[in-house]
């Protein structure tokens, strides 16, 4: 990662820090992804070459900066979905600031509505916005995921309650592993291999 990108994240870790301290309001604040997870993941997602990854909750870009740089390299896309028309323009505006915005699909809107018109195959998804709704959405994106896929979800660990479902769901699909990554607040990975050209 070259020095400018970098001190973009750094920085971008430090608003959203002091944001989040001083904003009451859940749904207003950042949220982003503890670095540490922000580096599993996009080492993940960048050593086994994923093209077309789908981010549900993209915030102020934070994470999706990462999944776009991850991709840079095979060349990939990222589609990334919020429902918060302020964020979406964060998002845009600091994607742009890391040179990465014709890396991303950026789709404002309620991320179950957003999810029935993405289209496949897709090689790997990131859940971070609402966990109630995410079982659904997984549903919903089963018929285009490719045969190859990674699945994410952060906040496995941190919030148990919320993501049982998504858990119990994931636990439930043919062919896939699972594992709980202890880093942050936790992230859910699951694997299915597959063929890499499905």
């Amino acid at each position: 990662m070259d020095t400018r990108l970098e001190v973009l994240l750094r920085q971008l870790e430090t608003e959203g820090q002091l944001h989040d301290e001083q904003e009451p309001e859940h749904g207003r604040r950042m949220l982003n992804l503890e670095r540490g997870t922000a580096e599993v993941l996009a080492l993940w997602i960048q050593s086994s070459r994923r093209r077309r990854v789908l981010e549900i909750g993209t915030s102020n870009g934070y994470s999706t900066i990462w999944l776009a740089w991850a991709v840079a390299s095979s060349g990939g896309k990222v589609i990334s979905i919020d429902r918060s028309e302020a964020k979406h323009v964060l998002a845009d505006a600091n994607l742009r600031r890391a040179g990465l915005r014709e890396a991303v699909d950026l789709i404002l809107g309620d991320g179950t509505e957003a999810v029935a018109g993405v289209t496949g195959p897709l090689d790997a998804v990131f859940f971070d916005a609402d966990r109630y709704s995410a079982p659904a959405q997984l549903e919903m994106l089963l018929p285009r995921l490719a045969s190859d896929v990674l699945l994410f979800s952060d906040n496995a660990l941190s919030h148990p309650q919320e993501i049982a479902g998504y858990l119990a769901a994931v636990a439930k699909l043919p062919d896939f592993a699972h594992t709980v990554v202890p880093v942050g607040k936790g992230l859910s990975v699951a694997y299915r291999a597959g063929n890499r050209d499905s």
